[in-house]
C-alpha cells in the first residue's frame, strides 16, 4: 500500500509542479509528503482537474486513516455535554470541527506552517480553499461569524471556519466580545443544522495573541452558558494540542467548583 500511495504523490507532484512551470526536484520518498503539503498549501484557488482531486483524495483519505480516527462518541462528557481532549482536531470524527482561520479565509498560504489553518486546510484538501474562496469572492470576513465548508478528507462532516480577535498589548472589551461569538456563532450554528457534536480548537491563542488563560475562562464560560440555553445543543469537544493549554482547560473544566 504504501508504494502505491507514493506512486499516487509522485504524480501529484508532477502535476503541481507542472502547473506552476516547474521541474520536478530530486526527492527521496520520506521528502515527498512535505513537498506536496508545501505545494498545496502555496497553491492559489485555481480550478483543479477532476483527476487530480480523484488522486488526491484517494492520498489524503489514506493518510487520514493512518493517523487514527478518534471516536468522538467515546470521550468522557460532564453533566454540560463538555469533553476534553489533547491531539490533532483533524483526527475527530466530529460532527463539526471548527477552524480558527484569518479573515481571507482561504487557508495559510506559508509552506508546512504549524497553524491549525494550515493543518486543516493540508489534511482536507484543496477542495476546502476553493469552496472558501467561492464564498468570500476576495472579501474578509468579520470577527465572531461562521461560515461552513465540507471537510473532504477529514473525518468529520464538516469544517467551521470563525475568525477570532488579533490582540496587540492588551485585551480589550471589543477582543473579549468578538471571541465570544466565534463560540455562540458555531454553537448556533450547530444546533440550527441539528449536528450531535462540535469541537472547538483553541481560538485567536496562537499567533493571534490572546492570552491563553484568558481564552480558556472565556471558552469554557461561554460554551457552558450557551449550552444550557439551546434545546439541542451538541456536545461540545475542546481540543487542545500543547500540555500547557491541557491543563489550563482541564483546570477550568473540572477544577473551577473545587476552588
Amino acid at each position: 500500500m504504501e508504494k502505491e500511495l507514493t506512486g499516487i504523490l509522485d504524480r501529484l507532484i508532477g502535476m503541481l509542479c507542472a502547473e506552476r512551470g516547474e521541474p520536478v526536484p530530486a526527492l527521496d520518498d520520506e521528502q515527498k509528503p512535505d513537498y506536496f503539503r508545501a505545494l498545496c498549501n502555496v497553491r492559489p484557488p485555481a480550478p483543479v482537474t477532476e483527476e487530480f482531486l480523484r488522486l488526491q483524495d484517494e492520498y489524503l483519505s489514506a493518510r487520514t486513516r493512518e493517523r487514527g480516527i478518534v471516536d468522538v462518541g467515546k470521550l468522557a462528557y460532564d453533566a454540560d455535554g463538555i469533553a476534553l481532549w489533547r491531539g490533532d482536531i483533524t483526527r475527530l470524527n466530529a460532527d463539526a470541527i471548527v477552524n480558527a482561520c484569518n479573515p481571507a479565509l482561504l487557508g495559510c498560504f506559508r509552506p508546512l506552517h504549524g497553524c491549525i489553518d494550515n493543518i486543516i486546510h493540508s489534511n482536507a484538501g484543496v477542495q476546502v480553499r476553493l469552496d472558501c474562496d467561492a464564498m468570500m469572492r476576495g472579501g474578509e470576513e468579520p470577527n465572531g461569524r461562521v461560515r461552513v465548508t465540507k471537510a473532504y478528507n477529514l473525518p468529520c462532516r464538516y469544517i467551521f471556519h470563525t475568525v477570532g480577535p488579533a490582540v496587540a498589548g492588551k485585551v480589550t472589551d471589543s477582543d473579549r466580545r468578538d471571541l465570544e461569538s466565534c463560540y455562540v456563532s458555531c454553537l448556533d450554528k450547530a444546533a440550527e443544522t441539528g449536528l450531535r457534536s462540535l469541537a472547538f480548537c483553541c481560538i485567536s491563542t496562537g499567533v493571534y495573541g490572546y492570552p491563553k488563560a484568558d481564552a480558556c475562562r472565556l471558552a469554557v464560560s461561554t460554551v457552558r452558558r450557551k449550552l444550557r440555553e439551546l434545546s439541542s445543543p451538541p456536545r461540545v469537544i475542546f481540543d487542545v494540542y500543547l500540555a500547557e493549554d491541557y491543563e489550563l482547560y482541564r483546570r477550568e473544566l473540572f477544577m473551577a467548583d473545587e476552588c
